[in-house]
């Protein structure tokens, strides 16, 4: 490990989204070089000092971090950035683009989609009944609260590609669909279900081509959904 005492320079925040910006001064420390991964980072009460932020601010841009697996926090050792980081540079350049709405949506996208042509050659029959399930169970819904179940569906279509180099970005693309998820307004259970059977049967079928068609039409019409929102 590194001393940090007077080892790190860090810009005071001063503008809005204060959380995204402590991410983004944090994510610097790996790509300037001055801290590695592995490394500590400095206190709680030394960063808000040097961020000019609230303990609320801080601890929300760290938990954002953790949840990208860039960095680990753990009682008595403190935080530290993860030592497989540097092999995930996909998990950095998300928590960069945490805030940008339209870049996570196209990423998440461009992913998926590649994922789910994958899965129509691979996916398992275990699988398979699975997401039948899921889209049952969604189907039977109360109040529309599916997104859990509705992540599910596309956790299992990612991890049937059974690539062990795109693992790394399976848990980087959840958060994508969470951080999606979080902002819909309004579901549509109906019009999910019609979606993600569209893709079922697809993928029932062996079909790579039509898996991509119908996914891309359901995060096609999520994406616009969401834009018009964004807007």
């Amino acid at each position: 490990m590194i001393d940090l005492r007077g080892s790190v320079e860090l810009e005071s925040v001063k503008r809005n989204t204060l959380s995204k910006q402590v991410v983004d001064s944090i994510v610097q420390l790996l790509i300037s070089g001055q801290l590695k991964p592995g490394d500590k980072l400095p206190s709680e009460m030394k960063l808000i000092d040097m961020l000019g932020v609230s303990r609320t601010v801080l601890r929300e841009a760290l938990s954002s971090l953790e949840a990208l697996e860039v960095i680990t926090r753990k009682t008595h050792e403190g935080t530290h950035f993860n030592n497989k980081i540097g092999s995930n540079p996909f998990s950095l350049m998300l928590a960069l683009s945490i805030g940008n709405l339209p870049a996570l949506i196209e990423a998440r996208m461009a992913i998926e989609l590649g994922l789910v042509s994958m899965a129509a050659e691979k996916i398992t029959s275990v699988q398979l009944k699975r997401l039948k399930e899921t889209i049952e169970e969604i189907a039977g819904s109360v109040d529309n609260n599916y997104g859990e179940l509705d992540k599910e569906f596309h956790r299992i279509i990612a991890m049937s590609a059974n690539n062990t180099i795109l693992e790394g970005m399976i848990d980087p693309l959840i958060i994508t669909h969470d951080k999606m998820d979080s902002q819909i307004r309004e579901r549509e259970r109906d019009i999910t279900v019609q979606f993600h059977t569209d893709i079922y049967n697809a993928l029932i079928k062996r079909d790579p081509h039509e898996a991509f068609t119908h996914m891309y039409r359901h995060l096609s019409y999520v994406r616009n959904k969401l834009l018009q929102q964004y807007e």
